[in-house]
């Protein structure tokens, strides 16, 4: 398992170029699907969900923060490419 540097995330990220991961939550109040995809060296989530209200669907996709790229990695890095990063 490498070390997640700021220098390592970034390397993991560019080695795994159309990288994806679909994730999701259901609670009895909430739901959202979630995909994660790395592109251009970056974290993208993409996020859709409801709430219980009944006009509370939403989509929206953002650059993941350091924070969450970090997280990201720490939880899927033995799907993805680490080869060469120590």
């Amino acid at each position: 398992m490498a070390r997640l540097t700021k220098l390592n995330r970034q390397k993991i990220l560019d080695q795994n170029e159309g990288f994806t991961v679909n994730t999701s939550y259901d609670s009895r109040n909430s739901s959202y699907d979630r995909q994660y995809m790395v592109k251009g060296g970056k974290l993208y989530i993409q996020e859709s969900g409801k709430t219980s209200w009944a006009d509370s669907r939403y989509n929206k996709e953002w650059i993941a923060t350091d924070k969450e790229t970090h997280r990201f990695l720490y939880d899927n890095q033995w799907r993805m490419n680490t080869g060469g990063i120590d």
